[in-house]
């Protein structure tokens, strides 16, 4: 008992949910085996199998736009079937699309065939990951819910772009190419294991008609209420850059002498900062305030070193460790938008669900736009036109910020009781 009670101690003085710890487990795997592609598929494409620059963004344009769809579905779904079966469609649909991508599309570089399987697996992560983070809104009391979304972004971001990318590294030159990406089914199924079948929790159910009632909710949510609708456009520019940034940046960085194997390091490199700071800023969100934490650090903060880390090679005469620390600045106040997660759910006092749908269809919308900037403004304006334009929207997102007020409650603890006693 004492033991336990010191358990419970250790995860409350993390911010960690004691109760959804195999969760979080659950999801750095699996986003683990989602992100073994993200640093080198294009490159890949563009250098060994002779596709073109515009032909690589339209692909992973069509894999964000499902993945934008799926990502405003997390929040309904999980509202209407719950937690647990939206998790569990996430999955088979992954592996589906990872089947026809890599079996059949790929394997015969049947472009349209790429486009329609690559496009279903789009529909995997968010409706396993993003429903998730649903799950924890819920279950996580308002004064520490930062923290518990901070965490979530340490694992996500830490299974996507840090072990992804250093697996991956290692991968391609053992396996090759395409048997890399077959792993990924192996690392999606053990995150599976972890998150679904080991992990206990459970959350309460309502009747049909309140959720139906939400359900139609959710898809009015961005007219009735006006700080969600600016609360998802930030979130979608918070990681536009980072998913524009591998379809173009390893083949920017050829130029000044990197090897694909050289941008993996620095990919790696720059998230594992980044999911560092997720925690670090998780908490520097609940106690500076959300809302300047995320327009000081991300907005600005992203603004500045995105520049930065683009015109590094030219600075620093190619200097690895220079291009290096250039992108980890980048990554670490890239996390300065965590706060972003709880302050959206929090403007409206019920339908907590229906506002994390908008806002993770924000999210979804990044790997759909980031992608789509490249392919219409690559051709016209060139790599520092594309880089320019992401700056440039990240300072717009300071702005935005200013207008995301918290609406005015009678207490803390009624929040909190909203929170935890929600059900889905």
């Amino acid at each position: 008992m004492d033991d336990n009670l010191k358990l419970n101690r250790a995860f409350d003085k993390i911010g960690l949910p004691k109760n959804l710890a195999w969760g979080y487990l659950g999801i750095l795997i699996f986003m683990m085996g989602d992100g073994v592609e993200q640093g080198w598929l294009s490159p890949y494409l563009i250098n060994d199998r002779g596709l073109t620059i515009e032909q690589a963004a339209t692909l992973f344009s069509v894999y964000g736009f499902t993945v934008a769809v799926s990502s405003f579905l997390s929040g309904i779904l999980a509202e209407a079937l719950g937690v647990r079966k939206t998790m569990w469609i996430g999955f088979l649909l992954f592996v589906a699309g990872t089947f026809g991508f890599v079996g059949l599309g790929l394997k015969d570089l049947n472009f349209n065939l790429m486009l329609f399987t690559y496009a279903i697996r789009g529909f995997g992560y968010p409706l396993f990951a993003y429903t998730f983070l649903v799950w924890i809104t819920y279950r996580t009391p308002q004064s520490r819910l930062s923290t518990a979304v901070g965490w979530f972004w340490f694992v996500f971001t830490g299974g996507l772009n840090v072990f992804g990318a250093y697996y991956s590294s290692w991968a391609i030159e053992r396996l090759g190419h395409i048997n890399t990406l077959w792993t990924s089914l192996f690392w999606v199924a053990v995150g599976v294991v972890f998150a679904l079948v080991l992990n206990r929790d459970r959350i309460k159910k309502t009747g049909a008609k309140d959720k139906l009632r939400e359900l139609a909710d959710s898809v009015r949510i961005a007219v009735k209420e006006p700080k969600v609708f600016l609360g998802g456009i930030v979130r979608t520019i918070n990681t536009t850059a980072q998913f524009a940034f591998p379809v173009f940046m390893p083949i920017y960085f050829e130029k000044y002498g990197f090897s694909t194997a050289d941008w993996l390091k620095i990919w790696g490199t720059i998230f594992t900062a980044n999911i560092i700071f997720n925690l670090i800023f998780g908490f520097v969100g609940d106690r500076l305030g959300w809302r300047r934490t995320i327009s000081l650090f991300g907005g600005v903060g992203c603004g500045l070193t995105t520049l930065l880390f683009y015109y590094s090679p030219q600075l620093f005469n190619g200097s690895f460790s220079m291009v290096l620390l250039s992108g980890v600045l980048w990554g670490a106040l890239l996390a300065g938008y965590v706060p972003l997660s709880a302050l959206v759910p929090s403007l409206v006092p019920k339908g907590k669900g229906a506002a994390m749908a908008f806002l993770n269809l924000g999210a979804g919308l990044a790997v759909f736009a980031g992608p789509l900037i490249v392919r219409f403004f690559i051709g016209p304006l060139g790599n520092a036109g594309v880089i320019w334009i992401l700056a440039i929207l990240y300072f717009i997102s300071a702005i935005l910020t200013s207008f995301i007020t918290l609406p005015k409650t009678d207490t803390l603890e009624n929040a909190n009781a909203d929170l935890e006693t929600a059900a889905i």
